[in-house]
């Protein structure tokens, strides 16, 4: 007879003991357990006691988290989270250097429980840590040239407690000194530093600026982005890792009127240069965490972009209009003629002329066109940059097009506002740095003008592709379709410089394209007879039946989702899955993500699938409500979803991925008894429905299909008719 489901065999180590087999029956209160099992010691005081898990962790088990607790489980019995918070307290705060060290040691390992956290910062703890870092340093920093090797650890033991308990969220961060702020800053300013203490000191300060408005006034007053960029010529990763986390965090919350004179600064002390040679072209592999910071250094440099790019053009500025003059000049070579050189009405008439072979839209006054946003101004920048910069090929664009027929001209005004457009979508232009995503371009780190020079280059393209098509005037959003379909295949690619990025647009020219399209459409082969209508409707419902059963099973898996906190480098996690008899979803959280799945007996938290109400997606579940830094951009919010429960109760998910979405969604649609609306149900439908169709339109005719699979032969007496083709 199998024990019951309450009852756990785990062993209970003691320091100088015997370890102990136990049977804990999870009914009992904790308290009661504990106080057993220092009975059977002879221990007194149970109450100063409890138990940790006895792994590298040692985390604390308590009433929330005492369902983690499995069969074969080693526990050890320890001083309780009160009374080693008390003991440290006291330890970190001794005159003797060696067990001031080995106090803020174990202090660092022991910060990282939040049962043992909530003690220490109840004992103001932080406040403590404060003090030693503003005060107490200036003290060892006196033995620093006898013992500078303690003094680093002493440093780097502080930091990482102070570090790993404010990522508890507990404590506000809006709590700290103008000193304290001063001295991380120092740590970072000087030149030789540890790199321990370094590492944290950065890592204190993007939480700061990330958690704190007021804060990252505060940190922009003392760290300036001269003093960050040596840290990004060194060789250690992490470091570098660090650095641009700092400056991504400073130019996330900078007001948006600093954030040109920011990029400014950026580009007078070669931000990018030193990003490209030390960084993306070291020999060192690039990690996840470094991508992403890249990715939103990417980013956030594009979203310079979005003023122009939603700034409209007025049709009676001066300034402006000159700047379509000046296309105008160098495309015909003509100079400004004097005012007395022929009626106005022949000027005009010319304008329009040579307006009309620029491609614009509007003739008579192109300033027009530039009243669309977005794009707005931002086309017109780049015409004039590729006009400036690139003048051959833009004198090759014009006057090619303008000798063409009309309707077979390729209208450069009017193909670069939609062009500059695209650009700003597949680019995100506007849009806030994914949390999850490590999508960056090494080809943005070669030119202090990428955007303009992925323009330069699109455009050609696009003058290229229009040729290859033969197209005319009505044909043009199907150009820029198979314009964006050249860019994004190239853009997968991941070009490692601008004329590589060119290079592989040459090779995806239009009969390329074609030729790619026909082979995926042969893929997805349609009938469009009416028997085979009727064949397709017959079938389809045993077809979504397939992908429902395949949708729950998935869901029995589970899933392990990620809890979205403003530092990523410290994930936390919980896993969720369906019970095999789809009536009860289990849920709880993890200290790591899992290598499998999570047995349900391991999940402390149930949620009855008969108590769900609804499933709500995007922008309207709660957890998108709440406002962060991050959080609100389009990519997250495409993968949230909340299952309300009972009275207005939410359980919030957001999947690791667009295909983990889907399969939750359709999922808990197919368990309410709703239907199953995702992307995936129909791309699964069309494969699966096309796959059935295909079997069953075989020509099986006197051909007998057995109803048993046909039985594996018996093995070879031999192998010698074996032969090796190495």
């Amino acid at each position: 007879m199998p024990p019951p489901a309450d009852i756990v065999k785990v062993a209970i180590e003691w320091p100088g003991a015997f370890p102990k087999l136990m049977e804990i029956d999870q009914k009992k209160p904790l308290s009661a357990i504990i106080k057993e099992v220092c009975e059977g010691w002879s221990l007194g005081n149970h109450e100063n006691f409890a138990l940790q898990i006895a792994d590298a962790t040692n985390f604390y088990i308590t009433e929330k988290n005492r369902n983690d607790i499995k069969n074969g489980s080693i526990l050890r019995l320890t001083t309780s989270p009160y009374q080693t918070a008390l003991q440290l307290h006291e330890r970190i705060q001794s005159s003797s250097m060696d067990a001031k060290l080995e106090a803020l040691k174990d202090l660092a390992n022991a910060s990282r429980d939040i049962t043992f956290a909530q003690e220490f910062i109840n004992l103001d703890g932080i406040s403590l840590l404060t003090q030693m870092v503003e005060s107490g340093t200036e003290r060892y920093q006196k033995l620093q040239k006898i013992m500078k090797p303690c003094f680093g650890d002493l440093l780097s033991f502080t930091l990482t407690a102070f570090v790993e308990l404010m990522d508890h969220g507990i404590v506000s961060w809006d709590t700290f000194s103008v000193a304290f702020i001063k001295k991380i800053a120092s740590y970072v300013n000087k030149s030789a530093m540890d790199t321990a203490v370094l590492q944290r000191s950065l890592a204190i300060l993007e939480s700061m600026v990330l958690n704190s408005q007021d804060l990252y006034h505060k940190v922009a007053q003392e760290i300036t982005i001269g003093q960050l960029i040596p840290h990004l010529q060194g060789t250690d990763q992490d470091i570098q890792t660090y650095t641009i986390a700092v400056i991504n965090a400073l130019f996330l919350k900078a007001p948006e009127e600093k954030r040109q004179e920011m990029a400014h600064i950026l580009a007078q002390k070669q931000l990018r240069s030193i990003i490209l040679s030390n960084v993306i072209r070291s020999p060192t592999p690039i990690n996840d965490e470094m991508a992403h910071q890249l990715y939103v250094l990417q980013v956030l440099t594009f979203n310079l972009l979005e003023d122009r790019m939603m700034t409209k053009m007025d049709p009676q500025d001066q300034a402006q209009r000159d700047i379509i003059f000046e296309l105008r000049r160098i495309a015909f070579d003509m100079e400004c003629e004097p005012n007395n050189s022929g009626s106005i009405e022949k000027r005009k008439s010319m304008y329009t002329r040579d307006y009309k072979k620029l491609g614009f839209i509007n003739h008579v006054n192109p300033a027009v066109d530039f009243t669309q946003i977005p794009p707005g101004m931002l086309a017109l920048d780049n015409m004039l940059y590729f006009a400036r910069h690139h003048q051959d090929a833009y004198i090759r664009i014009v006057l090619e097009n303008s000798s063409r027929e009309d309707k077979h001209e390729c209208p450069f005004g009017r193909s670069s506002i939609e062009l500059t457009k695209m650009l700003c979508e597949i680019m995100k232009v506007g849009e806030l740095p994914s949390e999850n995503c490590h999508d960056f371009q090494p080809m943005f780190f070669t030119h202090d003008r990428s955007f303009e020079e992925f323009f330069c280059i699109c455009i050609q393209l696009l003058n290229k592709t229009w040729k290859e098509m033969r197209a005319t005037s009505e044909d043009f959003n199907k150009v820029m379709q198979v314009v964006r379909e050249q860019i994004m295949r190239a853009l997968t690619l991941k070009p490692n410089s601008l004329d590589q990025f060119k290079s592989r647009l040459q090779n995806l020219s239009y009969t390329e394209i074609l030729k790619i399209r026909q082979s995926e459409r042969m893929n997805q082969e349609d009938f469009q007879s009416r028997p085979i209508l009727e064949l397709r409707e017959k079938i389809q419902p045993e077809i979504m039946e397939l992908i429902k059963q395949q949708r729950l099973n998935r869901l029995c898996e589970g899933t392990c989702f990620r809890k979205i906190s403003s530092r990523r480098r410290q994930d936390k996690f919980w896993y969720c899955r369906l019970s095999p008899n789809h009536k009860v979803l289990h849920y709880g959280d993890l200290e790591e993500s899992p290598q499998g799945e999570v047995p349900h007996d391991s999940l402390q938290d149930k949620l009855p699938v008969a108590d769900i109400k609804a499933v709500i997606t995007g922008k309207d579940c709660p957890h998108m409500k709440e406002k962060g830094a991050l959080k609100q951009n389009k990519e997250v919010l495409e993968l949230a979803f909340s299952v309300l429960y009972e009275s207005d109760e939410y359980l919030n998910f957001i999947a690791p991925d667009k295909h983990e979405y889907c399969v939750w969604t359709d999922g808990l649609n197919a368990l309410l008894g709703k239907e199953m609306t995702s992307d995936y149900t129909k791309s699964d439908m069309d494969t699966l429905l096309s796959m059935e169709m295909k079997l069953r339109l075989l020509d099986l005719e006197n051909i007998q299909i057995p109803e048993a699979p046909p039985p594996i032969p018996k093995e070879p007496s031999n192998y010698d008719f074996v032969y090796d083709c190495n």
